[in-house]
């Protein structure tokens, strides 16, 4: 006991497509989210941070960084895992010591069981903002990295801009931080 679990090999925890396909006909799926902010010096959010993505059909949609929870990773290293990977190696999260979920949100393979929603599975997510100090550039299958104003990100979420029900993630982080929905 009292190793480093930071050390603990997770690579091995992957799934084959296959297998993952069989896991969410008969599971729901860990998930971390996090909306990326700029904060100012008192801690204000003054920017979010929105991925373009293309989604395996096609589509092209406005989304928040986030994927599954590898088996034996903690939820921090979740957080600065999909962080890095959407948001580059110099992002410099700022995940605190004891994270809190501002939302946990349920998705469903079934529309309208939630405010939630995922044709492929259902999957639980703990929702997270997280402040990003560093230097953010689109990494792996995003597309694009828009930083928008506390305003701008309300409006895309209530216009259906945001794909996956990301739109209801940004308004709950809104909503976290004080802003009026």
């Amino acid at each position: 006991m009292g190793g480093d679990l930071t050390d603990v090999e997770t690579t091995g925890a992957w799934l084959s497509r296959e297998d993952l396909e069989s896991a969410r006909e008969r599971l729901p799926i860990l998930y971390v989210h996090a909306v990326p902010v700029r904060v100012d010096d008192r801690g204000v959010v003054t920017l979010i941070g929105v991925l373009l993505r293309a989604d395996s059909d096609g589509s092209i949609g406005q989304e928040v960084v986030g994927g599954r929870v590898l088996y034996h990773e903690r939820i921090r290293d979740a957080l600065a895992r999909h962080i890095q990977n959407d948001l580059g190696p110099v992002a410099l999260p700022r995940i605190p010591v004891s994270p809190q979920p501002i939302a946990i949100a349920e998705f469903f393979p079934t529309p309208g069981v939630t405010a939630y929603h995922d044709p492929r599975q259902h999957a639980v997510s703990l929702a997270y903002i997280v402040a990003v100090m560093g230097d953010c550039r689109p990494q792996q299958d995003a597309l694009d990295l828009s930083w928008v104003t506390p305003e701008e990100a309300a409006e895309m979420a209530t216009r259906g801009e945001m794909s996956g029900s990301h739109g209801v993630l940004v308004r709950q982080a809104l909503a976290h931080v004080g802003y009026p929905i």
